[in-house]
């Protein structure tokens, strides 16, 4: 903790310009910006970074910045009373950290930013980020577009927090919310709310059209059944090839009050029922593989679909993948040395 007030110059030069700023640091103050002129300084440590190194630290891709993209000199003069040198060198080094720290992206993980922005999706009802991780680590340093519908927030609360989490994770995208209710007052930067109704697939179409396309939809809406099926249709067209269409709160399936069916098999009118279909969607080319066969939009574009407890990601791509050609039948397979199902299932027989 640099307890000892220590002044520093942060200098960013571009082509022949350099700009010098004297910042004076001193733990549990705000970092006061000092005037060019003023006579209390006195500079234990000189920063200095060209514009673009500077600009790539803190805008470009979330790495651990290369040590020596800027030059720096530690206490350029002598102390004038060496028994505060101690003192001295402890106090510019925490602050020189401080400063650098200031000059480089971070990189917190979903668990941290959930916690910190008072978002539900781990360690509370769910734990939802782990996977949001392994999903979305490469698209965090992209210019993304990411729609979340269902912005939270009750008896007065504006909500908010995911979509506050999302901005910070994705750092070079925009998020945009959806709310029945009216959240403008969440507006800032690169964070946007939109009032509208999950259940109008209309009023979902025309939202995606001015906003559009998106890389990622987050359905952690209403979770009514019916309503995660009309949003679904509604906006996967409008989803970007490469992109994820993530629904949340898969247990509504079993829930009739939610339109879920009681029991352990769902219905094809539920979240998993419609997660069903998509994996019948996914493997098309085996049970209809003539190639002159009208597809559907999802069996042409579904190319994964990822379960976890109670959330799924849907990849959106180029479903293209054939089927093992039609000719091969149990002669072909004994060519390549393979047994058929009647030999292996009397070979299993036999043991």
């Amino acid at each position: 903790m640099n307890t000892t007030p220590v002044d520093i110059a942060l200098e960013v030069t571009h082509e022949q310009e350099l700009r010098r700023t004297v910042l004076r640091m001193a733990a549990g103050e705000p970092i006061r910006v000092l005037d060019a002129d003023d006579p209390t300084a006195v500079v234990r440590r000189h920063f200095r970074f060209s514009l673009t190194d500077l600009v790539r630290r803190l805008y470009g891709p979330l790495q651990k910045p290369h040590s020596r993209d800027f030059t720096d000199v530690f206490l350029p003069e002598r102390p004038a009373d060496l028994t505060e040198l101690p003192q001295i060198l402890q106090a510019t080094h925490q602050a020189g950290g401080t400063l650098l720290s200031g000059c480089t992206s971070d990189a917190p993980g979903l668990g941290a930013l959930s916690v910190a922005y008072g978002s539900d999706k781990w360690a509370s009802f769910h734990w939802y980020t782990q996977h949001y991780e392994h999903h979305f680590a490469r698209y965090r340093d992209r210019p993304v577009r990411i729609l979340e519908i269902g912005i939270g927030g009750y008896a007065g609360d504006l909500g908010g927090p995911s979509l506050k989490m999302w901005k910070r994770y994705f750092h070079r995208g925009l998020v945009f919310g959806l709310d029945l209710f009216d959240k403008s007052a969440l507006n800032q930067p690169r964070l946007t709310a939109l009032t509208g109704d999950q259940g109008d697939a209309a009023g979902l179409r025309e939202l995606a059209e001015r906003y559009g396309p998106f890389d990622i939809v987050i359905d952690d809406g209403s979770h009514e059944n019916e309503h995660v099926r009309i949003s679904f249709d509604a906006l996967f067209p409008y989803v970007r090839p490469g992109g994820l269409y993530v629904i949340e709160d898969l247990q509504t399936a079993y829930w009739p009050r939610f339109g879920g069916t009681a029991g352990a098999e769902t219905a094809p009118d539920t979240s998993v029922g419609l997660l069903k279909r998509l994996l019948d969607d996914l493997h098309h080319a085996e049970y209809d593989p003539k190639p002159d066969t009208p597809r559907t939009a999802t069996q042409e574009q579904v190319i994964g679909v990822h379960t976890y407890h109670n959330i799924a990601f849907v990849e959106k791509g180029v479903n293209g993948e054939s089927s093992i050609p039609a000719w091969m039948d149990d002669e072909a397979w004994k060519a390549l040395g393979a047994i058929t199902p009647e030999e292996g299932r009397e070979l299993g027989a036999s043991r």
